[in-house]
């Protein structure tokens, strides 16, 4: 089977159900995931998407061991980099927003983001949660009116110490002054704003960090440089300089800082300030660039407003295009829809979810997406469906009964064993998806999905499916293939979820039997008859043809 085969299987499950969370997390609350809110200065590339997958397939994961979870994203709206994206597009700012932000919310819709909050920073709910979030500021004593001198990225919407730029030769052979992190230009800046006291929450910072709360560890360093040298932050422009955002409460000569403005985004989704819930979040997902906001600014701004402290911070790796950096330059960003309208939606996202990962850059190249979904969703895991359901060989269209004593007569000691132990498959998924580590999940499966495949070539069923007197041993194999393929696409879910739930639709397998916990009773052991697959109009053996 090939690619193109795939492009027709998959249809995409429109209202998906809002399924999961975390294993140290309370009963008596939701699991709260979030990712950060992506910017609209320019459409969306594959890393936004990544990040929305990866939240995604950890929400999907603990909604499977039958938890309420609640998922947030959405798209962040205001400061002088989309104030100036509008402005060079000859757009109204809001409008602006609107387009660009409409296009991030299409992707995770089409992608199968299971979000419970699609939040905008335009929304009229969250000003008002961050104007009262300020006025909490003030109200406790953290925030002054004082002179702000220092070097400004617009790029990055980020203020930076004399140690965060460098000197940067251009090709004209003029110097320019550099984000070190980021390389993007840095400007002075000197006006008289708002701000924050962030260098007295050093030690409560610290304390939080040593928790372990930032996943990887290794990610903690950018945020422990920073507290080395932490002073205090500016949270406010000049109105005249930056008209685009949220106005300060009783200033209207000052706009709220961009960061502080996006990261209360989190607390608005969760209730604030009318009706705080599921708070504190429980994993909250960022890439590697914004690790320092998340890990730095956002546990400060908390504190001083009396919350709790999120409990775990993921801090996810960059995506490299053959080896290099996304950029308009290089002419290599990227394009998700571009991308799903060739490999599928479904297959877009399992290559994202295999390849990507939380510790290293991630390299997309598009022969090699094309060879994995092939090679592992095609040609492994539908192939194997494919057969065993096929007419020829399963000519009764069962998913058969098993029966021990068959099992003991026709399977050696070592098959025997490896179907044996497929139940703790979902234990070691289980290790896997709490880790956000969807790559060694994946593989743990599809493990089992070349050894099942491996096991039906060894009995030769196309000779066995020729002579009655063999069909106790091929309902046998076709049982012990079934059973694999349901305990398989259970745990696929979180990745696949649309593929997988047709294959158990397929399998004739209830909606209401496909959490984590179903793939440890063995489908039929206590049963005497056999089950008819599941035959619609249009089923997905019919969609592979």
């Amino acid at each position: 089977m090939r690619l193109g085969k795939l492009c027709n299987l998959v249809w995409l499950r429109k209202n998906w159900p809002c399924l999961t969370y975390k294993s140290y997390c309370s009963n008596s609350k939701s699991i709260f995931i979030t990712t950060p809110i992506f910017y609209v200065n320019a459409a969306p590339h594959i890393g936004h998407l990544y990040t929305a997958l990866l939240a995604d397939a950890t929400a999907r994961f603990y909604r499977l061991q039958g938890k309420d979870v609640v998922l947030s994203t959405g798209t962040d709206e205001h400061g002088l980099k989309i104030q100036a994206s509008a402005a060079k597009h000859n757009k109204n700012p809001k409008l602006y927003c609107d387009e660009i932000s409409s296009q991030f919310k299409a992707l995770f819709d089409r992608a199968g983001v299971s979000y419970n909050h699609f939040i905008r920073t335009t929304d009229k709910t969250h000003i008002r949660a961050v104007q009262h979030f300020w006025e909490t500021l003030v109200r406790k004593g953290h925030i002054y009116k004082g002179q702000y001198e220092g070097w400004y990225s617009v790029s990055d919407e980020e203020f930076l110490s004399e140690e965060e730029v460098c000197v940067q030769k251009l090709e004209s052979g003029e110097t320019q002054k550099v984000s070190v992190s980021s390389g993007q230009p840095v400007v002075w800046m000197a006006e008289e704003n708002y701000m924050f006291r962030l260098a007295s929450f050093g030690p409560q910072l610290r304390e939080w960090l040593n928790s372990g709360v930032i996943y990887p560890k290794e990610k903690r360093n950018q945020a422990e440089m920073i507290l080395k040298n932490l002073q205090d932050l500016s949270v406010s422009r000049s109105r005249s300089r930056l008209s685009w955002g949220i106005p300060v409460p009783g200033d209207s000569s000052q706009t709220i800082y961009v960061w502080l403005d996006a990261l209360i985004n989190y607390l608005t989704v969760a209730g604030f300030p009318d009706d705080l819930q599921n708070w504190p979040a429980d994993i909250q997902i960022v890439g590697q660039d914004i690790i320092k906001f998340h890990a730095v600014f956002w546990p400060a701004f908390l504190i001083a407003a009396g919350l709790d402290l999120p409990k775990q911070i993921v801090c996810h790796a960059h995506w490299t295009v053959d080896g290099y950096k996304m950029s308009k330059s290089r002419g290599n960003v990227v394009d998700p829809q571009e991308r799903m309208n060739k490999l599928t939606e479904s297959g877009f996202r399992y290559f994202l979810l295999k390849s990507g990962n939380t510790f290293t850059n991630c390299n997309y190249n598009d022969e090699v997406a094309k060879e994995l979904i092939n090679a592992e969703i095609v040609n492994t895991y539908l192939n194997l469906l494919s057969r065993s359901s096929s007419k020829s060989i399963n000519k009764q269209a069962i998913f058969p009964s098993f029966d021990e004593g068959d099992f003991q007569t026709f399977f050696t000691e070592e098959e025997r064993d490896m179907f044996n132990n497929l139940p703790t498959l979902t234990e070691t998924c289980t290790t896997h998806y709490q880790g956000l580590l969807c790559y060694k999940a994946s593989e743990a499966i599809f493990e089992y999905i070349r050894w099942s495949n491996k096991l039906f070539n060894d009995h030769e069923p196309w000779h066995m499916c020729k002579e009655p007197a063999n069909d106790k041993h091929l309902n046998c194999l076709l049982h012990v293939t079934m059973e694999t393929l349901r305990v398989c696409s259970i745990l696929l879910q979180p990745l696949i979820p649309d593929i997988a739930a047709q294959v158990l639709d397929r399998l004739g397998v209830s909606e209401d039997d496909r959490l984590f916990r179903h793939c440890k009773e063995r489908r039929q052991s206590h049963r005497d008859q056999d089950h008819r697959l599941k035959v619609q109009k249009n089923h997905i053996m019919d969609r592979i043809k």
